[in-house]
């Protein structure tokens, strides 16, 4: 009986860092490649956008997701050469006169 409840605390334990693991990252697949997959740390604990996919969309509507563009998307498609740092400056500077 110990070794089933030892079995099953284990389990939980496990299922509750996978949730956390949910909570504090977005999963981004980067377009070409289905196994370029790049972490993204959370600003706060949600499950909002935890899995987000960078194929058929443009760098503009990417950076328009206040919660992606607060914690770094932009960055990423920097550095996967998706996008330059000039073109991440444009877009911002155009969704900052869009939300004035």
């Amino acid at each position: 009986m110990a070794q089933r409840s030892k079995k099953k605390v284990i389990f939980l334990i496990l299922v509750g860092a996978l949730l956390y693991f949910f909570l504090s990252y977005h999963i981004i697949f980067i377009e070409g490649d289905p196994r370029n997959i790049r972490l993204l740390k959370k600003s706060s604990l949600s499950l909002e956008y935890t899995f987000f996919d960078t194929r058929n969309r443009s760098n503009k509507s990417m950076l328009s997701i206040d919660i992606l563009r607060e914690d770094g998307i932009g960055k990423i498609l920097i550095e996967e050469g998706l996008m330059s740092e000039q073109e991440e400056r444009l877009i911002l500077q155009g969704l900052g006169s869009a939300g004035e």
